[in-house]
C-alpha cells in the first residue's frame, strides 16, 4: 500500500517486484520470437536471391532459342513454387505464334485441343505488357473460361519478357503450390526473371541468325561454285531450289523461269518451272501466269514478298516470293512455302533468303556470260581453222591436183593415166568435203541444228565390226533449219536400221547433200529391203517426204544391193 507521504513500503515492493519481471520475461520473449521471425525471413530472402541469381544464370547459358524458352519456363515454375507454366511467344498481329508450356502432360494436351491463341486474361498482357497478380483468374472480368478437360488453376502471376524494348511474349504461371496465392515478392522475383529471361532470348536469337546467316552464305557459295566450275546454268536451279528447302524450312520449293531468258520481262506472259523440290510435284508440269498473279507481281517489279496464305499448283499455304534479280534483270522467281496451316515466315528469313536469290542469280548470270564467252571464244577459233583450210589447205591440194592433171598427158602408160585420174578425182572428192567442213566450223548463229553431228551420231550407233561405213557431207548443212534437220535425222536412222538390220549388209555408203534441196542418199551390198517388217518404217519415210514437198526413191543396185534416195526442197 502507498501511504498518505506516496511512499512505498518495502512488503509493497517484494510483492510487485515477480509482476515485474514477469513483464519483463514475455516481453523478452515477443522480441526473441520476432527476431527469429526476422532471421526466418531474411534467410528465405537469401535463399530466393540466390535461386534468383541461380534461375538467371541457368537460363542465361544456352545458345539454341529452343531449349532457352523451354528452360525459361521449367526455372519460372522452380523459382515461385508454381504448378502450372508456360511461355507466349507473340506475333506481329498481337496474337501468340508459339506456346511453350510445363506442368501439363501430352495426353491432357491431347484431350484438350488446340494450343491458346491470346485471347482472355492472356490476352491482356498482350495489348498490356504489365504484371498481373491475381488471387482467382476465373473471376478477372476479361477471363474467357478455360476449354473441356483443362485441369483446374486459380491463383496467377503474369509478367512480361521484353527484348531491346520490344515484348518478345509473356511468361504465365499458375496454381502455387501451397494453395496460397502468388505474393509481391513472386512478382518481383518473376519480373527479375524476366528480364534475364528477354537477354537469354536476344542472345539465342542473335546466335541463331548467326547460323541462319553462315548456312545461306555457304549455300551461295556452293551454287556459284558450280556454276562457275562449268555446270550448265539450267542444272543450277535445282540446287537453288534443294537450298532454298533446307534453309527455309519449307515443305516445297519451285524455280520458274522465262522459256526465253533474252525477252524483255514486260512481254513475258508464263514462267515455266525449271525446278522444283520438296512436296509440290504438282507444279513440275505446269506454267505459272504472270499477268494479275503474285509471282507475275515480283517477277515484273522485282520486289520479294512474304505471304500468310498462297496458292500455287493447287498447294496453299505461307509463302516467300523472291526475285532472281541480275544487274539488269529479273532471271526467274523463287517461291517456298509451308503446306497447309504452317507457321509464316518471318520477316529475317524472307530478308536472308531475298539475298540468297539475289547472289544466286548474279551468279547464273556471270556463269551464263562466261558460258556465252567460251562459245565466242570456240567459235573464232573455228573460224580461224576454217580460213586457214580454205586459203592453204585447198590451194595447195589445187596445186597438187593440177600438178598430177598435167602430168596425165605426159604418162605413157594407160594403166598410169587411169590412176591419176583416179587420183585427181579423189583430191577433188577431199576438197569437196574440206569445203563442207569449212562450211560447218563457220557455224550458225543461236539455236543452230548442228545437222553434221546429229547425222553422224545416228551412223555411229549403227556402225560395227562387220560394217564398213562411207559417209560424205556436200554442202552448207547450217543453213538446215530445226524441223528439217529433225526429219533428216529420223530418215537416215530409219534408213541405215533398215539396211544393216533387215538387208544383211557389209557395206553401206551415206552421202548428204545439200543445195536447193536436203537429199540423203543410203546405197548397202545386202539383199534389199523385202518382207512386211520394213514396210511401217517406209511408210514413214514417205510421209516425211510428203509433208516437205519431196519424195522418197527406192532401187536396186546393178551389183546387189539397194540404193534410198529421199529429198525435200530448202524453204525459200
Amino acid at each position: 500500500m502507498v501511504g498518505v507521504t506516496g511512499k512505498r513500503r518495502p512488503d509493497d515492493e517484494q510483492r510487485i517486484a515477480p509482476l515485474r519481471d514477469t513483464l519483463s520475461q514475455l516481453r523478452l520473449r515477443e522480441l526473441l520470437t520476432e527476431v527469429q521471425d526476422r532471421v526466418e525471413q531474411i534467410v528465405e530472402g537469401r535463399d530466393r536471391l540466390d535461386g534468383l541469381v541461380e534461375a538467371m544464370l541457368v537460363v542465361t547459358s544456352g545458345l539454341e532459342l529452343d531449349v532457352t524458352l523451354r528452360t525459361i519456363v521449367h526455372t519460372a515454375i522452380d523459382l515461385v513454387d508454381a504448378r502450372y507454366g508456360a511461355l507466349g511467344v507473340r506475333g506481329d498481329d498481337h496474337q501468340l505464334t508459339e506456346f511453350i508450356y510445363e506442368g501439363i502432360s501430352e495426353e491432357e494436351r491431347e484431350t484438350i485441343g488446340s494450343l491458346p491463341e491470346g485471347r482472355g486474361v492472356l490476352g491482356v498482357l498482350i495489348d498490356d505488357p504489365k504484371p498481373i497478380r491475381l488471387e482467382d483468374i476465373r473471376l478477372h472480368p476479361a477471363s474467357v473460361g478455360f476449354p473441356p478437360n483443362h485441369p483446374p488453376m486459380r491463383t496467377f502471376l503474369g509478367v512480361p519478357v521484353r527484348t531491346r524494348d520490344k515484348v518478345f511474349g509473356n511468361l504465365y504461371l499458375t496454381e502455387k503450390t501451397n494453395g496460397q496465392p502468388f505474393s509481391e515478392d513472386d512478382e518481383v522475383l518473376a519480373q527479375a526473371l524476366a528480364a534475364a529471361a528477354g537477354i537469354a532470348v536476344d542472345n539465342a536469337r542473335l546466335y541463331e541468325q548467326s547460323r541462319a546467316r553462315q548456312a545461306w552464305i555457304a549455300a551461295t557459295r556452293d551454287i556459284g561454285t558450280e556454276l562457275l566450275s562449268g555446270t550448265d546454268p539450267g542444272t543450277v536451279f535445282r540446287l537453288v531450289a534443294d537450298e532454298a528447302l533446307k534453309l527455309t524450312g519449307a515443305d516445297g520449293t519451285v524455280v520458274a523461269v522465262p522459256a526465253d531468258p533474252e525477252a524483255p520481262s514486260a512481254e513475258v506472259g508464263t514462267l515455266a518451272v525449271a525446278a522444283i523440290a520438296g512436296a509440290v510435284h504438282g507444279c513440275g508440269t505446269e506454267s505459272i501466269p504472270v499477268p494479275e498473279t503474285a509471282v507475275g507481281e515480283v517477277f515484273r517489279k522485282g520486289t520479294p514478298q512474304q505471304l500468310d496464305s498462297f496458292e500455287l499448283c493447287g498447294y496453299t499455304g505461307p509463302a516467300l516470293i523472291l526475285p532472281l534479280r541480275t544487274t539488269d534483270t529479273v532471271a526467274g522467281v523463287l517461291v517456298a512455302m509451308r503446306l497447309g496451316a504452317g507457321p509464316a515466315f518471318t520477316a529475317e528469313q524472307l530478308d536472308m533468303a531475298a539475298s540468297f536469290a539475289d547472289q544466286a542469280a548474279l551468279a547464273w548470270q556471270l556463269a551464263s556470260s562466261q558460258r556465252r564467252m567460251r562459245e565466242l571464244e570456240i567459235l573464232a577459233d573455228r573460224d580461224r581453222i576454217a580460213r586457214d583450210l580454205h586459203d592453204h589447205v585447198i590451194q595447195r591440194l589445187f596445186a597438187v591436183g593440177l600438178s598430177l592433171q598435167g602430168t596425165i598427158a605426159r604418162a605413157r602408160s594407160s594403166e598410169v593415166q587411169q590412176r591419176l585420174v583416179e587420183s585427181v578425182d579423189d583430191l577433188q572428192a577431199v576438197i569437196q568435203e574440206i569445203r563442207t567442213a569449212i562450211f560447218d566450223l563457220h557455224g550458225a548463229p543461236a539455236g543452230a541444228t548442228r545437222l553434221r553431228q546429229r547425222l553422224e551420231a545416228v551412223i555411229a550407233q549403227f556402225a560395227g565390226a562387220g560394217l564398213h561405213t562411207t559417209t560424205q557431207f556436200v554442202g552448207p548443212l547450217s543453213v538446215v533449219d530445226a524441223d528439217l534437220a529433225d526429219h533428216a535425222e529420223a530418215v537416215l536412222r530409219e534408213a541405215v536400221s533398215n539396211a544393216v538390220r533387215h538387208s544383211g549388209a557389209s557395206e553401206l555408203t551415206v552421202r548428204v547433200t545439200v543445195a536447193d534441196d536436203l537429199r540423203i542418199d543410203v546405197a548397202d551390198n545386202g539383199s534389199g529391203i523385202v518382207g512386211p517388217i520394213t514396210e511401217s518404217g517406209l511408210a514413214n519415210l514417205r510421209d516425211r517426204a510428203a509433208e516437205g514437198g519431196g519424195e522418197l526413191t527406192i532401187a536396186d543396185q546393178p551389183r546387189g544391193g539397194t540404193a534410198l534416195s529421199w529429198s525435200v526442197p530448202l524453204p525459200a
